[in-house]
């Protein structure tokens, strides 16, 4: 049954309509625009202890991260426990006056994290003992 006159014949729109690809579009970009921000600065996972305050500093730092396992990263990169002197040592050279910053795992031996501190306080550095606010 044709209910239409053969002078209405409709044709399919040849005209592409991008209305739901802009919706697809933003929303992806929204998505990477709110995971992006969980992304934190440091790569090494490191669950630093909490604290009542915090103090941030915007002067030059170097960063020395203790795992668990007893691994050390100074300024992102691994250094193994005797090299760990001259690699800070090296860090300080090249950004003088610079602190300090202890990124203990709360599960580290207290040994490991002391042992940098103890490197930073004979080169004269300032130590900072990094932890997450309440």
């Amino acid at each position: 049954m044709n209910f239409r006159e053969d002078r209405n014949v409709m044709e399919p729109l040849s005209m592409f309509s991008q209305s739901s690809l802009t919706d697809i579009i933003l929303l992806l970009l929204i998505f990477f625009l709110l995971t992006s921000s969980f992304v934190t600065n440091f790569g090494i996972r490191v669950n630093v202890p909490r604290a009542e305050s915090s103090v941030s500093s915007q002067a030059q730092q170097i960063s020395v991260a203790v795992t668990p396992e007893g691994n050390f990263f100074v300024d992102g990169e691994q250094v193994d426990r005797i090299s760990l002197s001259n690699a800070i040592r090296q860090a300080y050279q090249e950004k003088p006056g610079a602190s300090l910053v202890v990124r203990a795992d709360r599960d580290a031996r207290v040994d490991d994290a002391v042992r940098a501190m103890n490197i930073g306080k004979a080169l004269n550095m300032n130590i900072i003992m990094a932890t997450e606010r309440n």
